[in-house]
């Protein structure tokens, strides 16, 4: 159940909100041909602030559609909530409308930091993305890094927390997910009563949140370039999704769900160049409809210990991430695929021994950075495993960010 919303005053919303022109936008979705195996989209929410206004083609990235006063988390004591629904973009280029929930110390100045997190959601279901999860009264379902967002609260930031998987929770789609990013600090920015317009802003993220991080980074010079960002701290991060999708698919793993969401989750951002749902075998689809709507714990034990040649037609196998199609997208998802660079400096910061990414793609695409004169601080973290790299990092993204809000001069191991 969703936490009862209050809404702000119409004119309070309406004055952080630009003054557009009304029209009609029918987002497209691809139809499949007779006897395919149709997409699955995830369940809609219940909930009418989530809906799509008739006017989104007229908005601008990042301008503010509708805003609301929202519930105290439970474990954010002292914290005020809002939540924005923005304008945002999809990976074809489409206008999408996306949710960032804001939350602030109690009372907080304006000016102070505005931090935009991008939470670890490894979700096929809308229900599992920031906004819902962070009420979610089980905490398995809730959001893992909440006592590093309250850290950050304590120390008088606001933090952004965008549902960056979109509104198809389209999990391994990092370009949608650094779009929508950017977005939510625009929005964030731009909604007046939350005094952040001439704030100081950073990123951070870890894992598939850290990819969208990574992603934001990237593109912000050419997406966003009016963003004045000081810098992005991020962790774990699969550089390559196709390099990972290999890794975890070859053979039987333990964390294959993840790969199979990923394939999912990209097929719903491109309809008509991920050919997946039509390459499954019986009980490749028996799996898809499993995961369709779950979150991260469901998906992991549902492909515990599966690879591809369980789920997808055996003379397609392995051979499906070398279509044309598939590799154009995987490489428009990939950072390290990416050509452009952050305009602002960077922490990274992982496990030597963490066998889930591929390391060699972090090493790749920060040495771009450094050779093109971006600073880069890279962290090894002595970590076992890959999630508890992210409780070990964490307070050195925290404090290379509070360094860059100082105006401190940015450090570099390159």
């Amino acid at each position: 159940m969703r936490p009862r919303i209050t809404r702000l005053p119409v004119r309070q919303v309406r004055a952080a909100m630009a003054v557009a022109a009304t029209a009609t936008t029918a987002l497209l979705v691809a139809t499949p041909p007779a006897g395919a195996n149709p997409i699955v989209y995830p369940a809609a929410l219940q909930d009418a602030f989530f809906g799509t206004p008739a006017d989104l083609g007229e908005r601008q990235p990042g301008d503010v559609l509708e805003a609301r006063a929202a519930p105290t988390p439970l474990g954010f004591p002292d914290t005020d909530t809002v939540q924005i629904k923005f304008r945002s973009t999809d990976s074809g280029g489409r206008p999408i409308s996306a949710v960032t929930t804001v939350l602030s110390p109690r009372n907080a100045a304006p000016g102070r930091p505005l931090v935009s997190y991008q939470a670890i959601i490894n979700a096929l279901g809308l229900q599992c993305a920031p906004s819902t999860a962070l009420y979610a009264s089980n905490p398995l379902r809730g959001i893992r890094e909440s006592p590093g967002l309250l850290i950050a609260i304590q120390r008088g930031w606001s933090v952004a927390v965008p549902d960056h998987l979109g509104p198809n929770s389209a999990y391994g789609a990092a370009k949608v997910g650094g779009q929508i990013t950017l977005d939510g600090i625009r929005a964030a920015q731009r909604f007046t009563p939350l005094g952040l317009a001439d704030s100081p802003v950073g990123m951070a993220g870890y894992s598939g949140g850290g990819m969208a991080t990574a992603m934001a980074a990237a593109l912000a010079p050419t997406y966003a370039p009016e963003l004045e960002l000081a810098g992005s701290a991020y962790g774990g991060v699969p550089m390559d999704i196709g390099e990972m999708a290999k890794g975890l698919g070859e053979s039987a793993h333990p964390a294959f769900g993840l790969a199979m969401a990923a394939a999912l989750g990209l097929e719903r951002e491109y309809p008509d160049r991920m050919p997946i749902s039509s390459q499954l075998t019986q009980p490749g689809r028996e799996l898809r409809d499993r995961i369709a709507n779950a979150c991260t714990n469901e998906i992991l034990t549902s492909g515990a210990g599966l690879s591809i040649a369980d789920v997808a037609d055996p003379a397609v196998g392995m051979e499906l991430l070398d279509n044309p199609s598939v590799r154009e997208v995987l490489n428009e998802n990939s950072v390290e695929k990416v050509t452009s660079i952050p305009n602002a400096p960077v922490y990274e910061w992982h496990s030597p021994t963490d066998v889930l990414i591929p390391l060699n793609s972090i090493t790749t695409t920060l040495r771009r950075y450094c050779d093109a004169g971006l600073p880069v601080q890279s962290e090894e973290v002595a970590s076992p495993d890959h999630l508890t790299a992210a409780a070990i990092g964490l307070p050195g993204a925290l404090n290379f960010l509070e360094a860059r809000f100082a105006g401190a001069a940015p450090p570099s191991n390159c």
